[in-house]
């Protein structure tokens, strides 16, 4: 989750650019070469192919420190002889071994340039050890700004937990910092006083007492699991669970809050199986059957950390209380365990490669809200709420942020994703087929990274139209697309202007209060028409402005 509102590779788009046509607007910010060795994939990643870690740590509360190793097994993919890993200051590492061996190590930033003495051949699975140690950046406003939050709840107790989406994990622990290659499983190991619980992602396998009184809990991730989904949370904890019968049979539902808000818990969770009867209804079986699901209670909003969403909304509906959209419709559920959820659907189980196309993610997710209502409300109830929430676009950047530079791009990506694909459904008006497409999505990408041209690609060909221009144009751009009409001489004529170039998105009008769709494109099109035939609506379910050019 991100905020609601909010060497450059700039996005091509099947073959064109909106940039060509002097509408990208991209930021004019100057990415620096720590933003390159984050966003890019350098020679020192691309060799080696990431297949486990694991991650033992301690966790020390009163000097905010976390220290440990994380072991990196990997294949070679081709020979070479450095090794990248990204830990962001102040954190250190200090050590790193392969085959009981020290290796050598150079800091250049945020990245960790490795020199490794064995011979890297081609298909061999090797691992390296990577000590590090130090006191993680802390959270400002979690989980917007990232770190860790370091809190106390009411009793007074130790409250911590991670956040670190865009910032990267790398901003507390070591590792691969890119997101297109997901580890394949993983082992969390976390030390914690032993007064406390700690929560992390999968199963836990383990608890284990330790002589100096503290715990460690060991938790194992089985499915593949993209950097920043991995999270850590400790607290006073109380636990219950139910199992969902899903439509992969029985699914574990952990959830974990705080000690004095387990009757509260237990009312507001139950928006979680309502959650997945729907979304497994519209996207296909929940993605990590066997790593189960959980909801945690931590000190920030929230986040959709994989098999252990994040949760921090006061047991309230809406956002915070607050309905986004304005129209009532989101009251009816609590924003951040079904926001949240979706993600485990687009952005754990599809996730992108860049973060430049991090629109997968949050526009899919975005529309998600209105899915989950029209399951329980009906469809006027799903267009309403997505609809409303265009009052929180800002038309100040392009969805689609800069490649290679760890770019994302305007928070837009939120509600006008949202009411593209809202559009983009209309436009197939066939509601098999669009389930269909959403359900055929998380089958096709299942536990994979993505580009945007992958999903805009798999659209297409699924609803057999071609969406390009429509892509391109809600994107790339911030411009909207305007219908122009006008009535001369008997004639009912209209054109699309503040557009894409040849944009030619059909859409669906009233004439006098008769339904019927147009096929607009950039060029003026005609109709014969009479004097009474003046009254032009365009359907509220498609984000566009409309222009009467009066004679």
């Amino acid at each position: 989750m991100k905020k609601y509102f909010g060497g450059v590779c700039i996005a091509f788009l099947f073959g064109f650019t909106a940039n060509a046509q002097g509408l990208l607007n991209k930021s004019e910010t100057i990415f620096t070469h720590q933003d390159t060795l984050r966003g890019s994939i350098t020679k020192e990643r691309a060799w080696w192919d990431l297949k486990y870690y694991h991650l033992d740590i301690k966790v020390s509360p009163k000097e905010r420190t976390i220290s440990g190793s994380n072991t990196i097994r990997y294949t070679v993919l081709t020979p070479y002889d450095k090794m990248q890993i990204d830990l962001q200051e102040p954190m250190q590492i200090t050590k790193v071994t392969q085959d009981g061996k020290e290796l050598q190590f150079k800091r250049d930033g945020n990245a960790f340039f490795i020199t490794l003495t064995e011979k890297q051949k081609v298909g061999d699975i090797k691992e390296v050890i990577v000590s590090f140690t130090g006191k993680p950046r802390e959270a400002v406003k979690a989980p917007w700004d990232g770190g860790i939050s370091w809190k106390k709840d009411k009793n007074g107790k130790d409250f911590i937990a991670s956040s670190c989406q865009g910032l990267g994990a790398s901003v507390w622990w070591p590792n691969k910092d890119h997101m297109y290659d997901e580890v394949e499983n993983m082992l969390i190991s976390v030390n914690v006083p032993g007064d406390l619980t700690e929560v992390s992602n999968g199963r836990l396998k383990s608890v284990k007492k330790e002589k100096d009184g503290t715990k460690t809990f060991n938790w194992y991730v089985s499915n593949p699991i993209n950097n920043y989904g991995v999270n850590i949370n400790i607290g006073d904890y109380v636990n219950f669970s139910e199992v969902y019968k899903g439509e992969k049979g029985d699914l574990d539902c952990n959830y974990y809050v705080l000690r004095d808000n387990l009757a509260l818990a237990k009312e507001q969770f139950k928006d979680v199986p309502k959650m997945l009867k729907a979304f497994e209804n519209w996207f296909g079986p929940y993605p990590f059957y066997e790593d189960s699901y959980k909801l945690v209670e931590v000190p920030y909003l929230g986040m959709e950390h994989q098999s252990s969403v994040t949760y921090g909304n006061g047991y309230k509906n809406g956002y915070l209380g607050r309905d986004l959209s304005g129209t009532g419709w989101g009251l009816k559920f609590d924003f951040i365990i079904i926001h949240e959820s979706g993600h485990e659907w687009f952005a754990n189980n599809i996730t992108y490669k860049d973060i430049a196309d991090m629109w997968i993610h949050e526009s899919f997710t975005n529309y998600s809200e209105s899915l989950f209502l029209e399951y329980y409300y009906g469809k006027d109830a799903a267009a309403e709420y997505v609809i409303g929430c265009r009052k929180g676009i800002q038309n100040d950047k392009p969805i689609i942020g800069n490649y290679d530079v760890n770019n994302e791009g305007s928070g837009d990506m939120y509600p006008k994703g949202a009411n593209m694909l809202h559009m983009m459904r209309q436009i197939i008006n066939d509601d098999a087929k669009w389930k269909s497409i959403l359900r055929g999505l998380n089958k096709t990408f299942y536990h994979q990274t993505v580009t945007s041209k992958q999903i805009e690609d798999y659209i297409n060909t699924q609803s057999g139209i071609n969406f390009n221009r429509v892509f391109a144009q809600y994107l790339t751009t911030t411009k909207i697309p305007v219908f122009e009409y006008m009535f001369k001489n008997g004639t009912f004529g209209y054109h699309w202007t503040n557009c894409v170039s040849k944009f030619d998105m059909p859409v669906r009008v009233k004439l006098n209060g008769v339904e019927t769709w147009l096929k607009p494109t950039t060029e003026w099109q005609s109709e014969k028409t009479t004097n009474e035939d003046r009254k032009v609506e365009v359907d509220k379910d498609f984000y566009v402005t409309t222009s009467n050019i009066v004679e």
